[in-house]
């Protein structure tokens, strides 16, 4: 295998070299995403800092590493046996939904700040330490994995990538697992809002309230679907029919995530999120109790 397939720019040759993706990555859907998500980043900081909600900046972070991937495809559609631009795109587009979920854990701990700690079985705290390292555990293991397949691929003569295909199949399914955990937890704070609310101790959800927390669930289900999809596609294999068709990846993964990044242009939790006064006021929450909820409050 000559090096320089390796490391330069060499024609598109699906039957000869290190064939990477199975296929030529197209450039229109390169420049088209790279644009997308650049210009998705650049609104993400402005309405962070007219704002001034900082912690709204994992979207503008996220937006850039969906950037970065997507720069790497485009390099790939000019390069497409480059192995630099191929592990560029990869790694990059494999840590981007971490920041969108990092997002919605925070939004989620705003909430029950505002309602309330009896809204929550856990603390508003608890949400970021242990999804946020459930989270960083599945991407040092899709890594791992990543790494090991990587390797084994661009070897000379290529050795069988399965182990690290399935260390990065576990790395997405203990993702999926604590999405699917935190969904729960969701459920059990709306229900108990509501009960609040029938209860009397409130007047329940606003509507920019409902559109946030109908914002975070499209999100996360742009999410969901997604993490479905890279499990079925690396279960198939670095030459199965998903990973070696571009249109699904354009469509099961890149749409995905641009919408799930997107929505937050439009509903930003700057403009949806009141703070806990503003609801102690309005008679919308119940009080917000205890010194951690307080401090919180303080910090958003």
């Amino acid at each position: 295998m000559p090096v320089a397939k390796l490391e330069g720019c060499a024609p598109w040759d699906p039957s000869g070299g290190l064939n990477l993706y199975g296929y030529r990555p197209h450039l229109a859907p390169g420049v088209a995403f790279s644009t997308l998500f650049a210009l998705s980043m650049i609104i993400h900081t402005g309405q962070a800092w007219y704002k001034k909600r900082w912690w709204c900046l994992v979207f503008t972070v996220g937006a850039l590493t969906e950037l970065i991937g997507w720069a790497g495809r485009t390099w790939s559609s000019h390069c497409p046996h480059n192995l630099n631009a191929f592990l560029m795109q990869i790694t990059t587009l494999i840590m981007a939904p971490t920041f969108f979920t990092a997002g919605l854990y925070i939004i989620l701990g705003r909430l029950i700040t505002i309602f309330g700690r009896h809204t929550s079985p856990i603390t508003a705290v608890m949400y970021l330490w242990i999804f946020c390292t459930c989270d960083v555990l599945s991407l040092v293991v899709q890594a791992i994995g990543g790494g090991m397949a990587s390797v084994a691929v661009s070897a000379d003569p290529p050795r069988k990538s399965e182990t690290g295909t399935h260390i990065m199949v576990a790395g997405i399914v203990f993702q999926m697992f604590s999405i699917s955990v935190f969904v729960i937890l969701f459920g059990i704070f709306l229900s108990r809002v509501q009960r609040d609310h029938k209860e009397g101790r409130s007047k329940g959800l606003s509507r920019k309230i409902w559109a946030l927390i109908s914002a975070s669930a499209f999100c996360t289900l742009m999410i969901y679907i997604r993490s479905v999809y890279r499990t079925v596609e690396l279960m198939q294999g670095w030459s199965g029919y998903l990973i070696t068709h571009e249109d699904y990846f354009i469509g099961l993964d890149a749409v995905l995530m641009l919408l799930a990044v997107l929505v937050f242009n439009f509903v930003h939790p700057g403009w949806t999120l009141p703070t806990a006064k503003e609801l102690e006021v309005s008679g919308q929450a119940t009080p917000v109790r205890g010194n951690e909820e307080e401090e919180l409050e303080r910090k958003a």
